[in-house]
C-alpha cells in the first residue's frame, strides 16, 4: 500500500499535513506572541491601579487625577488610563478645569 494517497484536488496527502503544519505553526507563534502582548498588558494594568489607589494622605479625587494626568496619563472618559504620547491633551486638560472648579466652587 502506498503512502502517497491522492486527494481530490490531485494532491498527496503528505503535501496536505506538510501545509497543515505549516498553519499550525504560524498559529502557535500568534498565539504566543497574544500572550507576550497580555501579560505586558496585565503588568500595565497592575502598575496603573497601583499608581490609582495608592494611599496619598490627604490627596483628593481631584489631586488623585491631577498627578494621574501629570505622570503621562489620560484622564478624560474616552481614553481614560491610556498613556498620553508626550503632547497635551485638550479633552483631559478640559475635564481637570472643569472637576477643579466643582470641588473649589
Amino acid at each position: 500500500m502506498s503512502s502517497n494517497f491522492v486527494d481530490s484536488q490531485g494532491g498527496t496527502l503528505a503535501v496536505a499535513l506538510a501545509e497543515l503544519e505549516g498553519h499550525l505553526s504560524e498559529v502557535l507563534k500568534e498565539v504566543r506572541h497574544l500572550r507576550a502582548l497580555a501579560r505586558a498588558l496585565e503588568e500595565e494594568n497592575q502598575r496603573l491601579r497601583t499608581i490609582m489607589f495608592a494611599d496619598q494622605a490627604g490627596e483628593g479625587g481631584y489631586q488623585q487625577l491631577l498627578r494621574f494626568y501629570e505622570e503621562g496619563f489620560h484622564v478624560c472618559p474616552p481614553h481614560f488610563a491610556r498613556v498620553r504620547d508626550g503632547e497635551g491633551c485638550l479633552f483631559c486638560q478640559s475635564f481637570l478645569e472643569k472637576k477643579g472648579l466643582q470641588s473649589h466652587g
